[in-house]
Formats: structure tokens, C-alpha cells, sequence
């Protein structure tokens, strides 16, 4: 069986992250989706790790092979644990890669055996960060064509009284 992870942050998921979770399952057999819990000394989240795990479940419900974990710790440990052949990670634009590049080698270098796939998103989807969406959600735009439904809720519900979508009431 051949088994990746995704990991992330996922604050909130975006479609970017979905088209990579989706294309990703087609690509292996088990794809374990992780959520990564940021000690609020370093990283701060506008939702909670639950939040994310849940709002992730019902974005992937969809796709049998996909499943939705809590990650704490480093990720070649959690990676060696569930027998992971390959991390997968998505790259949207040149910007992205200096980083994603020393993480895969620092990676590698943890544990050789665990390979980095990296993935681009639909062009539709290059400019889709989770920080971009929280910025337009704060400010009161319309997320409904960056995140799915259940996320536009969850936004709206963050940022009382600003409206994040068409469909909120």
C-alpha cells in the first residue's frame, strides 16, 4: 500500500488545499491529511486545532481515502510511525519553493527513506493562501469563491458583523 501524507496548518482549508488532497488521493492509496497543531508560542491559528480538523473532515468526506489527523511533534517521526512513503507538499508560485526545498532536504536528512512529492494546484487556485482569505474575511469581502461553504460559515461566525460570502445571513 502505498501511503503520503499532506501536512498543514489548514487556517482555514482552501480550495488550493482541496485540489491538492484530491489530486494527491488519486495518487496513493492512503492519504493521510495533517493538521498541525501550532504551540500558540510560535504560530498562531484564528481556529482551533478542532476547528481545522473538523471544517478539513467535512471539506475531504468525499474522498474514501483521505484521512484527517491531528499532528503534534515532528513530522518524520509521525511519518515513520504510519509506515509514510512520501510527504506531499504544494508549491503555488517560485516564492513558495525556497522554503518547501530546505524543508524536504532537512527531511531527508531526518530520515532518507521519505520522499517529498511537491504538487501544483489548478492554476485557478496559484494565488489561494489561507492568510490572504483570513485578510479578506476580517475585512468583510467574499470568500465563497477561494474556501468551500462550511468554511465561509465558520469565517463569518470568526468575524461577527463582517460579511464573508453571499450566503451568510
Amino acid at each position: 500500500m502505498r501511503r503520503a501524507i499532506y501536512p498543514g496548518s489548514f487556517d482555514p482549508v482552501t480550495n488550493g488545499h482541496l485540489d491538492v488532497i484530491q489530486r494527491a488521493s488519486r495518487l496513493f492509496d492512503d492519504l493521510i491529511v495533517a493538521v498541525a497543531f501550532n504551540d500558540q508560542k510560535h504560530k498562531s491559528t484564528l481556529f482551533s486545532i478542532e476547528e481545522r480538523i473538523e471544517l478539513l473532515r467535512r471539506s475531504c468526506d468525499d474522498i474514501p481515502n483521505a484521512r484527517i489527523v491531528k499532528l503534534d511533534g515532528l513530522l518524520v517521526d509521525f511519518a515513520k510511525h504510519q509506515n509514510v512513503d512520501a510527504i506531499v507538499r504544494g508549491l503555488r508560485a517560485i516564492s513558495d519553493f525556497e522554503f518547501e526545498f530546505q524543508m524536504a532536504l532537512m527531511n531527508r536528512k531526518m530520515e532518507p527513506t521519505l520522499e517529498t512529492i511537491f504538487m501544483m494546484p489548478k492554476e485557478d487556485y496559484t494565488y489561494i493562501s489561507s492568510r490572504i482569505v483570513k485578510e479578506i474575511a476580517r475585512l468583510g469581502g467574499n470568500v465563497e469563491l477561494f474556501v468551500p461553504d462550511w468554511v465561509v460559515r465558520a469565517l463569518a461566525e470568526k468575524f461577527p458583523g463582517k460579511r464573508s460570502g453571499k450566503h451568510i445571513p
